[in-house]
């Protein structure tokens, strides 16, 4: 008997390998035409456009505290260069050239930033809250945004 009984006549015999290979796109095809066919009663879908209305709310302004306003910049220049913050930051009016924090020329820091980092530090800054008076952080502050032309009111 040398006939293969695992496979019918040659017309009807299937060959394995192709049917293999074919089989991941006729699934794939039968899910796609499933998907995107209607059934009788449906209707498709379309997402709605989004219209807003109205306006953007402006950002909030940070208030520095009464405390901190009004601080004088001559005696701020002192505190800068006796704090320790002329051996961290660059500020040129300070002769400053420090490269651990923020060049303070380019980032032109408003008041609020300026009382926030001192009172608070940051990720490599010490806050100065329990070792500055409220006078020397207001007048450092009131330096710092004078020397770098800052926005004083914010």
């Amino acid at each position: 008997m040398g006939r293969d009984h695992r496979c019918r006549p040659a017309a009807r015999c299937i060959d394995s390998a192709l049917v293999r290979r074919l089989l991941p796109l006729v699934i794939f095809l039968v899910f796609a035409a499933g998907c995107s066919v209607n059934k009788p009663g449906e209707k498709t879908v379309e997402p709605l456009p989004v219209t807003v209305i109205g306006t953007v709310p402006k950002a909030q302004a940070v208030s520095v505290p009464a405390a901190y306003k009004k601080g004088d910049p001559v005696a701020g220049k002192t505190v800068f260069a006796t704090a320790g913050c002329k051996g961290c930051h660059t500020l040129k009016d300070a002769g400053a050239t420090g490269t651990v924090g923020p060049n303070l020329d380019q980032v032109k820091p408003p008041l609020s930033k300026v009382v926030t980092q001192v009172l608070n530090g940051g990720p490599q800054m010490p806050p100065f809250k329990g070792s500055l008076s409220a006078k020397q952080i207001a007048d450092v502050a009131a330096y710092v945004v004078k020397a770098t032309g800052g926005n004083p009111k914010g």
